[in-house]
């Protein structure tokens, strides 16, 4: 009699644990592309423009 509900309890605890695991891996993929896009769309000359900023800042105040 009680052996029927327990089933049921342990498959959904099972199929939600699956559809855990699933969202986790895909936000964990879909986060990876999208630092991967953003990386891909850094310009070498905006990274060097970063990069140049702040000695641009100290020659202005030793001058």
């Amino acid at each position: 009699m009680v052996l029927w509900p327990a089933v049921a309890l342990v498959g959904f605890l099972v199929l939600t644990g699956l559809v855990i695991l699933m969202g986790t891996s895909t936000t964990a993929r879909y986060e990876r592309e999208q630092r991967a896009a953003a990386r891909a769309s850094v310009t070498p000359t905006s990274a060097t423009e970063h990069v140049r900023a702040p000695q641009t800042a100290q020659a202005v105040r030793a001058a």
